[in-house]
C-alpha cells in the first residue's frame, strides 16, 4: 500500500473546532417581558407613549381571557379622554395607492401641527388566515415620524371583530392625544360599511382611465361616500383625471342627498406631487364646519356610539353560545345528523337554540 505524501496539497487539514450551534449564553442573554399595570397602561397612553399604546392594542387584538379583561379596563378608563378627534374612513379600488396617498396627505396633516393615527386594516388569508401587515413599510417617511401612529391590524375572517378592536383602537389613540384618525380599509368590499358605522367622513379614492369608472365601482359605497379624490392627477394622467371628476360630479347628481345634507364632493390629487392635498384637506374643514353646524356631527356619533353597543351584546351572546360546553357537544352530533340527511339544518339549528335556552332558563 503506497504510503500518504505529507506534502500533498490533497492531505485535509485539522482546522479550527466550530462554535456549538446554539448560543450558550442565550439563556442568559433573554430579558423577560415586562408586564405592565391597568395604571402604567393607562398613565402611558395618556403620555402619548407609543410604545404602551402599541401593547395596549395588542392587548386587544388578543384573544386570551386575561387579556380581553385587561384591554376593557384599559378602554373604560380612557374613554373620558376620547371623542376630541376626526375620523377619516379611506377606502378605493384595488391599485389605487392607498398607502402612498395617507403617506403624503398624512404629510401634510402633520406640518399643519395635527398629530396622525393611522389604522390599518390588512386583508388576511381565507387560507391559512395569515397576513403580510406591510403598511409600515409602504409609509416608510411617515412611520419615522413623532406625530405619527401607524398600526396595522389583521382583518382575520371576521369583520365584526376587526371593526370592534379597531373602535377600541380609535379610544385609546385619542386618548394618547391623536387629534385625525385615519381607519384604511381592506378594499372595496363588505368591509365599508363596517368602517363607515365608526368614523364622522367617508373618503373613496378613485383612478382615471382604468375602463369604466362609473360601472368599477358598487352604487351603495358611491352613496355613502362624503368626498371623492381621483388620485394619481400628475402627468399625462391628468388631464384624464379632470375628465373623471366631472363624470362622477354628473353621476352624483342623480344620487340622493345624505342625511347630512352635504353634497359629495369630487377632488383631483396627486401623492407624488402633492397637487390636490391642501385642497382636500381643506374640503374636509368645510365638511366638519358644515356637519357640526347642523348639528349632524353629534346626532352621528351619538348613533353609532348605540350601534356598537348593540353589536357588542351580539358579539357577546355569539362568543357565549359557542362557548357552552354543552353546546359544543350538541353542535359536533348534529352536524352529523345534518350531513347524512338524518335532519334538516333549519330544524338542527332550532334545537341546538332552543337546547342552550332550556340550559339557562330559570
Amino acid at each position: 500500500m503506497k504510503k500518504k505524501d505529507p506534502h500533498s496539497a490533497l492531505r485535509v487539514q485539522q482546522g479550527i473546532e466550530q462554535p456549538p450551534n446554539l448560543n450558550p449564553y442565550l439563556n442568559n442573554s433573554q430579558r423577560k417581558k415586562k408586564t405592565l399595570s391597568l395604571e402604567e397602561y393607562i398613565e402611558g397612553i395618556k403620555n402619548g407613549n407609543r410604545t404602551i399604546l402599541s401593547k395596549a392594542i395588542t392587548l386587544i387584538e388578543s384573544t386570551l381571557p386575561e387579556h380581553q379583561l385587561l384591554s376593557r379596563q384599559i378602554v373604560e378608563a380612557c374613554l373620558p379622554f376620547s371623542g376630541n378627534s376626526i375620523r377619516i374612513g379611506i377606502t378605493g379600488v384595488p391599485g389605487v395607492g392607498k398607502s402612498t396617498f395617507i403617506e403624503s396627505f398624512g404629510q401634510i396633516i402633520i406640518k399643519k401641527g395635527h398629530k396622525l393615527a393611522v389604522l390599518a386594516i390588512d386583508p388576511s388569508s381565507e387560507r391559512s388566515g395569515g397576513s403580510i401587515l406591510g403598511d409600515k413599510t409602504r409609509m416608510e417617511t411617515l412611520a419615522i415620524e413623532p406625530n405619527a401612529f401607524i398600526r396595522p391590524s389583521p382583518s382575520g375572517c371576521n369583520l365584526g371583530g376587526v371593526a370592534r378592536r379597531t373602535r377600541e383602537s380609535i379610544i385609546l389613540c385619542e386618548a394618547a392625544g391623536f387629534d385625525v384618525i385615519f381607519i384604511e380599509t381592506v378594499g372595496v368590499g363588505q368591509s365599508e360599511t363596517v368602517v363607515h358605522s365608526m368614523v364622522d367622513v367617508f373618503l373613496l379614492l378613485m383612478l382615471a382611465g382604468a375602463g369604466d369608472e362609473l360601472q368599477g365601482i358598487k352604487r351603495g359605497i358611491m352613496e355613502m361616500s362624503d368626498i371623492l379624490a381621483i388620485t394619481k392627477a400628475d402627468g399625462i394622467n391628468q388631464r384624464k383625471c379632470e375628465v373623471a371628476a366631472r363624470e362622477y360630479m354628473n353621476a352624483l347628481q342623480y344620487m340622493p342627498l345624505p342625511e347630512s345634507g352635504w353634497k359629495p364632493k369630487v377632488l383631483t390629487c396627486s401623492s407624488v406631487t402633492g397637487l390636490g392635498m391642501n385642497e382636500l384637506w381643506e374640503t374636509l374643514q368645510h365638511y366638519f364646519e358644515f356637519v357640526k353646524k347642523n348639528n349632524y356631527f353629534e346626532q352621528r356619533r351619538h348613533h353609532q356610539s348605540k350601534y356598537w353597543m348593540y353589536e357588542t351584546i351580539s358579539d357577546l351572546l355569539k362568543e357565549h353560545f359557542y362557548g357552552t360546553k354543552a353546546i359544543k357537544e350538541m353542535l359536533a352530533k348534529m352536524e352529523q345528523d345534518v350531513i347524512q340527511n338524518k335532519i334538516s339544518s333549519i330544524a338542527a339549528a332550532e334545537k341546538i337554540v332552543n337546547s342552550y335556552f332550556s340550559v339557562f332558563k330559570r
